[in-house]
């Protein structure tokens, strides 16, 4: 069964941006982007919020990006491989190839999205994630720990959650970034002990 991956960046105080939205300090190196391209090969959908698909639409849009490095074309392939579902009330269409546009986030759609995928899918951006946890459809959380602390900003992981997990993969990277996977155990708000 294909599995709901909860994927994010994170700095060592629990942020994936810093107070004024910059996430600039979490830009992975070639070495962390061939793990992350590694990781992807395995996923065949992703579901954004507007923001997130906002963001990650440019490894289609945008050729210079995969331009960059070798690492960077192959992530750029493997993203416009994948299907994607994007969450959001007010944006008005999608302008990716594989990509459907849904206007909320319901069990019932990302329990389809899993049916239709014949591989896993990741769940990225913060806000979409915590809606996610609350209802507990989340598999996996991998967090990329970045050697940073901002100070405050968008938290990873929402306040009213509680679910118990299983460390199942640590990474270390040259640049000081850590990649840690947890399979949840318990569904989210329940008890733990």
């Amino acid at each position: 069964m294909s599995r709901v991956i909860y994927s994010v960046a994170s700095s060592l105080d629990g942020c994936h941006t810093d107070p004024g939205g910059d996430y600039s300090w979490a830009v992975p190196d070639e070495q962390v982007m061939a793990a992350l391209t590694a990781d992807a090969a395995g996923v065949t959908t992703y579901l954004y919020g507007r923001r997130m698909y906002e963001a990650m639409s440019v490894w289609e849009t945008d050729p210079e990006l995969a331009e960059e490095s070798p690492e960077s074309a192959a992530y750029a392939k493997t993203w416009q491989a994948a299907r994607k579902v994007v969450f959001s009330s007010t944006l008005p269409e999608v302008w990716t190839r594989q990509t459907r546009l849904e206007r909320t986030l319901t069990a019932e759609v990302v329990e389809q999205a899993r049916a239709d995928s014949p591989g896993d899918l990741t769940i990225e951006g913060p806000t979409l994630a915590h809606s996610a946890l609350r209802l507990g459809l989340v598999d996996v959380i991998e967090l990329l720990v970045c050697p940073a602390v901002v100070g405050g900003g968008s938290r990873v992981l929402p306040d009213d959650v509680r679910a118990a997990l299983s460390l199942t993969r640590e990474r270390r990277f040259g640049n000081g970034m850590v990649q840690l996977t947890y399979d949840v155990t318990r569904q989210p708000n329940a008890s733990i002990g």
